[in-house]
């Protein structure tokens, strides 16, 4: 089940190998789908990190998520880091619900990896250097990990996607830490100093909350589309849905797509800059929040944030691929 996203988003380049790390629930899944499904993306493994929900939960909605692509078998499922380096794990079943999928269940049996998640990395890393994509949207203990164990892996990724952060110091866990950067500061500090040739980040802040909303009509457009893929977002969507519009965002917010899709089409993005991007270790009330210096020289900036995309093309993209039939 393969689809074309919009007129003129196509090459005749190969597939981009590309692994997602990911705390798998709700717009995750729906991410998941987008590395599954477009023929852009040959998607090497999916890494599990301790995030949104519990652990075995995360792995069962990434097992759901590939049997409604079709791809049971096809792509590897790791398990990684089942805490964060120094601090307890922090969920967010507030946010997505204790499942993160709205009840839904997958029917098959298939059995992760027997490999971990980090060793995966790496290995991966060094089979394609200088040509993996690593999409990390959720917290980033596996790839501090990976970092860690071996010298070469950042300069063997070809680009680190991170959906993480807000440059204009916006928190949606604490007044001033996001999510995925909050539950694991320390691996966050640890990435973004490893020195990846290129890193982008995917930010709450501004980006998220502006560009990536999908609002009641737009949830009804997809609802209307009565497809096994629409009915899955939309009941899997519910509970973030409900929560972002009681915060006053306009809808459910769909980061974690985003951030596959960039990664695929560059013609998405409108705007970008480099920053020199830092974590805060040891605030009283800024722990986890990210610090984007946009007066930092070349030398300086160890990352890009993507201030722009397209938002209808966004929306027009995700709605075409969950139009599509099995």
């Amino acid at each position: 089940m393969h689809f074309r996203a919009y007129a003129g988003c196509m090459t005749d380049a190969s597939p981009l190998p590309l692994v997602v790390d990911t705390d798998t629930a709700a717009d995750d899944c729906f991410a998941l789908l987008v590395a599954l499904l477009d023929p852009r993306a040959d998607l090497q493994a999916i890494t599990i990190v301790a995030g949104n929900v519990g652990f075995a939960q995360q792995v069962d909605n990434a097992f759901l998520t590939l049997e409604l692509a079709g791809r049971v078998g096809e792509v590897p499922v790791h398990l990684g880091a089942q805490q964060p380096l120094v601090q307890p794990w922090v969920s967010a079943t507030d946010v997505h619900g204790e499942d993160g999928v709205g009840g839904q269940r997958r029917t098959n049996t298939e059995q992760p990896a027997s490999e971990h998640a980090v060793d995966a990395l790496i290995r991966l890393a060094r089979e394609h250097a200088g040509e993996l994509t690593i999409v990390a949207i959720g917290p980033l203990t596996n790839i501090a990990l990976a970092v860690r164990l071996d010298p070469e892996f950042a300069a063997n990724v070809r680009e680190l996607v991170i959906m993480g952060g807000s440059i204009n110091g916006r928190g949606n866990i604490t007044p001033a830490a996001e999510y995925n950067i909050f539950v694991d500061p320390e691996a966050a500090d640890i990435v973004v100093r490893a020195g990846f040739p290129r890193v982008r980040f995917v930010t709450w802040d501004p980006l998220t909350v502006r560009d990536t909303v999908f609002d009641e009509a737009r949830i009804a457009e997809i609802a209307a589309l009565d497809t096994d893929l629409s009915r899955f977002f939309v009941r899997a969507n519910a509970a973030t849905y409900a929560f972002d519009l009681a915060a006053g965002l306009g809808g459910s917010t769909h980061p974690d797509s985003l951030s596959v899709l960039v990664a695929l089409d560059r013609d998405l993005v409108l705007a970008e800059r480099p920053y020199r991007v830092d974590v805060e270790l040891r605030g009283e009330f800024t722990r986890g929040a990210t610090v984007f210096e946009g007066r930092a020289t070349d030398a300086e900036a160890n990352a890009t944030a993507i201030e722009s995309v397209n938002s209808e093309a966004f929306f027009h993209y995700m709605r075409r691929m969950l139009g599509r039939s099995a």
